[in-house]
């Protein structure tokens, strides 16, 4: 076998391995839009948001924004704290 005829050969095989591929993933293509189009033909795609219940005082308070705004204070405070802390052993 000569490198002309190993070339050729590898070269269609290589053309082969690159349209399996792209058929594959064409058909791939196909089927997810198939499936997400039957779902949500059937409905099934709608999220169901149950209540959350209530937890601690944020929630119990009224304002959620608020109890937000307290707890990002308090993790700043500790972080602020625990580097000044860590700051003195060093």
């Amino acid at each position: 076998m000569t490198i002309a005829e190993m070339l050729e050969q590898s070269g269609v095989l290589t053309l082969l391995g690159m349209g399996i591929v792209f058929s594959f993933l064409v058909i791939l293509i196909i089927s997810v839009t198939a499936v997400g189009k039957i779902i949500h033909a059937l409905g099934l795609d709608k999220d169901v948001a149950a209540p959350l219940p209530a937890r601690g005082p944020a929630a119990s308070g009224g304002n959620a924004a608020v109890g937000g705004a307290a707890i990002t204070a308090a993790i700043s405070a500790a972080v602020t704290e625990y580097q000044k802390k860590e700051g003195k052993n060093a």
